[in-house]
């Protein structure tokens, strides 16, 4: 049975303004007292696993070491078939250290254009640690397809080129309301709700 979070301050192992917004947004429900990493002047650990949830744990233990409180992490990123799913977990360093994600779209469009097959999915792995080491993790996927130009300014990362399967707009199109109904990091979240903060 996975362990309850018991409520009170939480952080976010993260430094990317987008990716704290959305779990924030996604966390509100439940009266958590969110900080980010950044916030705290937590330093980022070197990402050394070679999965989502690897990554994910090795955030999640850094900041709650660091902090001393329970910290979520998130590792996510694109999957490309045809590209043997690249970027996958390199997708954050294909942006480079100035985090440009047009750059990191356009390379993965070049990438693309001899291949018929722009089949796609999101990953996002959440791992919930606490200070004695004990950590929760869980991971959701959403297939979907890679347009031939970034499409809409809301969300962040690959979010303009990525159509989910079903969908007329990409997630840079979407309003948050719609892609959090929907998303890689939604359904991970579900997970985590129903089994560590007693909801669905």
């Amino acid at each position: 049975m996975a362990r309850h979070f018991a409520g009170g301050k939480l952080v976010l192992a993260s430094h990317n303004p987008g990716k704290v917004r959305e779990i924030d947004d996604l966390l509100a429900p439940f009266g958590t007292d969110v900080v980010s990493a950044g916030a705290l002047g937590l330093p980022e650990p070197e990402e050394t696993e070679d999965s989502f949830i690897g990554n994910a744990k090795l955030k999640a233990l850094a900041a709650t070491r660091a902090s001393n409180l329970p910290a979520l992490a998130d590792d996510s990123g694109l999957a490309v078939h045809a590209l043997d799913g690249a970027p996958g977990i390199y997708s954050a360093r294909w942006a480079g250290p100035s985090k440009d994600f047009a750059a990191a779209m356009a390379k993965v469009l070049k990438l693309l254009r001899p291949a018929a097959d722009r089949s796609a999915e999101f990953v996002c792995a959440l791992a919930l640690a606490w200070p004695d080491g004990h950590c929760e993790c869980f991971e959701g996927r959403i297939a979907g397809t890679l347009v031939d130009a970034s499409r809409g300014t809301k969300g962040f990362g690959y979010d303009p080129i990525f159509l989910p399967v079903g969908g007329t707009l990409t997630f840079g199109e979407m309003e948050p309301e719609a892609k959090h109904a929907i998303s890689h990091r939604a359904l991970a979240f579900r997970q985590l709700v129903g089994a560590c903060f007693g909801g669905t």
